[in-house]
């Protein structure tokens, strides 16, 4: 299939298709940890376009091997202007190891699967290995990875604090967030002769400077200072104190710059951008991608990552949800981006149009499904506003949450004559469908866009996260009470009784948490098997870097009251969570009993194994019993 396109409709990854172009030398090469996917939900994709868009000579290295004598970081030679570095779609960690820091055996953003095309915090190797290779030029990060690791955090993996990733990098330049308008920015002052080393007042990016220098002058902004590194180092405190401040400064419109002392070295972080405009967006997704992988691949395998979303349209950036254990506003911002309909049908019509294409959109959503064209109703409220939560612990009476030009979409979409269905894969917010949670909906769309989504739009099974059902435990992850799940799931049964319909319903839920207990895992289980819920898709918590509950993991305190939540951490304890999601299971129901008698909660015990469960648990065929061990 992509015989039929030249080669020269993807950015050059040799010599060779540079020279093709008539191009000897590249201003900007990008290094990536993924496989170069053409494709506007591949990053290196977007950046790579965005510099092809401002009229310079990109070049891709991707997946370089970085064991060897290092030819694939010199194959493209020494770029006029910078090398770019990411990680790439993941952190890499994330991407390598799973929450109980087993190795992964595959990776999705890599040809046939397979692992091992990428190091360990990949960012820092490339950029390493780059300053060796060539002192002179300036290396700038980007990507997830160098976005949530911009300042002091703490490392999973490593079981540590570490510093801004700026100091073991040696990188010049950080870029965080989405990075479009930054770099742009940067791009138009290169071309224009001024010095990489000078573009120290660009909003949205970070960097490190001589402690005794002063910061570079801009009238408009406010500093405000972090505990230093060795602060945060030797005092839990400081550092969760210090989460507090980047977090709410990530998420204002008009934000302070921030600084923190590291070593002799002083790391500078200068405030966002506003979020992008619609036009902005639409000038991102609308660019000339092929959609297609790289040719190189074909003989190596598919990339998972590609298959998964090759037919789905991703409508919106951001999410105002602000959950505790989530990176995506950390790394996308809690105000909604949304491209324009007319953006949205033209990809509509491109992806109709691949050769491989049968009738089915995979999925048309985003971060959450349906955060569509949301935003406040008077803006000047948002410019003030420093919460990190735009519905938590309630919806903000500001928000407009009207699902209409949403709906709406989705029916044109599904008057494509080429449609036979479109499916919303991405998981939507539950809670802005619940009235009683959700008082603004003063347009009654809540239902007509459930009716819309199970009448049409539902793959077998509609995918959303209540999290957890202890109170407690929500209130610590920044999600509403479990009772409005039930409110939501009476609402679904109801409109899938209306029109016979018998599609899944399908809970995410998260143990170990911070603030979850034991007994509220068996309380969970109880709760959910009462509804008709065996559970098979579960979450073991990840501290991941940039969140509340990574701080809240790491120091024991709520970075916002600084009071104690207590957290599990032993791969024992983290495991015996985990254990409850399964009591259907054989091998967990002695283990189950024995803990809830010691907890002395025979109420739990009977709603989880009663006779009638030990009953069905006899009735199930020795072949579905194998198939669940496995």
């Amino acid at each position: 299939m992509n015989n039929e396109r030249p080669l020269s409709d993807w950015l050059p990854m040799s010599m060779k298709e540079a020279e093709k172009r008539g191009w000897e030398e590249f201003d900007v090469i990008l290094i990536s940890g993924d496989a170069y996917v053409d494709h506007p939900a591949f990053g290196t994709a977007v950046i790579g376009r965005i510099i092809e868009d401002e009229g310079l000579r990109i070049g891709i290295v991707a997946q370089p091997n970085w064991k060897d004598d290092l030819r694939d970081f010199k194959k493209l030679g020494k770029p006029r202007l910078f090398f770019g570095v990411t990680a790439g779609c993941m952190d890499s960690m994330v991407n390598h190891y799973t929450a109980n820091k087993r190795l992964r055996s595959t990776d999705a953003y890599t040809p046939g699967g397979e692992a091992g095309f990428r190091p360990d915090y990949a960012t820092i190797v490339y950029s390493n290995i780059l300053k060796n290779l060539f002192p002179d030029v300036p290396v700038l990060l980007g990507g997830i990875e160098a976005s949530l690791r911009r300042v002091t955090h703490y490392d999973y993996w490593k079981d540590q604090l570490m510093p801004s990733i700026l100091v073991d990098s040696k990188a010049d330049l950080l870029v965080y967030g989405m990075g479009e308008q930054p770099l742009r920015e940067l791009l138009r002052l290169l071309k224009k002769g001024v010095p990489f080393n000078q573009a120290k007042t660009l909003k949205q990016v970070a960097f490190l400077q001589e402690k005794e220098l002063d910061l570079p002058k801009n009238k408009n902004w406010e500093t405000v200072e972090l505990a230093s590194h060795e602060d945060c180092l030797q005092d839990k405190i400081k550092y969760a104190a210090n989460f507090k401040i980047v977090e709410v400064e990530s998420n204002k419109w008009e934000a302070n710059r921030i600084i923190q002392h590291v070593g002799n070295e002083t790391l500078v972080i200068n405030p966002p951008y506003k979020t992008m405009t619609e036009n902005e967006v639409d000038k991102s997704f609308d660019l000339p991608y092929t959609r297609l992988p790289h040719p190189k691949y074909k003989k190596r395998g598919a990339i998972p990552a590609y298959d998964m979303i090759k037919f789905s349209i991703n409508m919106h950036r951001g999410c105002f949800g602000g959950c505790s254990f989530c990176t995506i506003s950390a790394h996308q911002g809690k105000f909604i981006a949304s491209r324009s309909e007319k953006s949205i049908l033209a990809e509509v019509e491109q992806v109709v149009n691949h050769p491989e294409f049968r009738g089915y959109i995979s999925d048309l959503g985003g971060p959450s499904a349906n955060m569509y064209k949301m935003k406040g109703k008077d803006e000047a409220i948002c410019a003030r506003c420093t919460s990190p939560s735009c519905i938590h612990p309630v919806i903000c009476s500001n928000l407009d949450t009207s699902h209409k030009p949403l709906t709406e979409l989705y029916r044109k979409v599904d008057a494509n004559p080429k449609v036979k269905k479109a499916f919303v894969g991405s998981g939507i917010r539950y809670d802005l469908l619940v009235d009683d949670f959700n008082k603004n909906n003063e347009d009654g769309n809540h239902d007509e866009y459930i009716e819309q989504v199970i009448t049409r739009h539902v793959s077998g099974r509609l995918k959303v996260a209540p999290e957890h059902t202890s109170d407690a435990t929500l209130r610590v992850m920044r999600k509403p009470s479990f009772k409005y799940f039930h409110k939501f799931k009476e609402k679904y049964d109801k409109i899938s009784e209306k029109h016979g319909l018998k599609q899944q319903l399908i809970p995410y839920f998260i143990s170990s948490h911070p603030g979850c207990e034991e007994e509220d895992m068996a309380n969970l289980a109880a709760e959910t098997k009462d509804m008709g819920f065996q559970l098979e898709q579960v979450q073991d918590f990840t501290p991941t870097p940039m969140t509340v509950a990574e701080v809240i993991y790491y120091t024991g305190v709520h970075p916002y009251t600084l009071k104690p939540i207590k957290t599990v951490k032993s791969k024992e304890e983290k495991l015996n969570q985990n254990r409850f999601f399964f009591w259907y299971k054989r091998e967990n129901q002695a283990w189950i009993k024995q803990r809830l008698e010691k907890a002395k909660r025979p109420d739990l015990i009977e709603k989880l194994l009663g006779e009638e469960n030990q009953k069905t648990e006899k009735q199930i065929p020795k072949w579905l019993e194998n198939r669940r061990k496995k």
